[in-house]
């Protein structure tokens, strides 16, 4: 686990399979800010593949979440193609013969911690690639 990450208290993951509805396996809560982090699960081994973020910080100190929060940006933010990831990650896993993922979630706005989730994904990324010398390969951008 990245360093910067220990300080979030709301936090879980899941373990989701080719076979899995992913929006069955998602334990994600709705209306939250924060940032997912997916892992590629080989045997014991863990790559992390993939970190995601929803939800805005106003200029007024508040949040602004998306309606369905981690949940929904989860199991239907766009990826690969235009198509939900409900969609898209099995058929990636499949290309890529993926066993699992396991996809552990932070909320990063909640209670005492105000941790704007784009920064902190950023972070987590720029972690990744100053050891890695690249981003997680589900990464297009950032």
């Amino acid at each position: 686990m990245y360093k910067e990450l220990e300080k979030f208290k709301s936090t879980n993951s899941f373990t989701f399979t080719v076979n899995d509805s992913l929006e069955e396996a998602c334990n994600a809560p709705e209306g939250s800010a924060g940032i997912f982090v997916v892992y590629a699960v080989e045997d014991d081994v863990k790559e992390l593949i993939m970190v995601g973020s929803t939800g805005t910080v106003q200029n007024d100190g508040t949040l602004k979440s998306k309606n369905g929060g981690l949940y929904d940006k989860i199991v239907n933010g766009h990826q690969f193609a235009k198509t939900g990831r409900k969609y898209s990650w099995p058929a990636q896993m499949k290309l890529e013969n993926i066993d699992s993922l396991e996809v552990v979630w932070y909320e990063t706005f909640a209670g005492d911690i105000k941790a704007i989730p784009t920064a902190v994904e950023g972070q987590v990324l720029q972690n990744f690639l100053d050891e890695n010398g690249k981003l997680p390969r589900w990464n297009v951008a950032f």
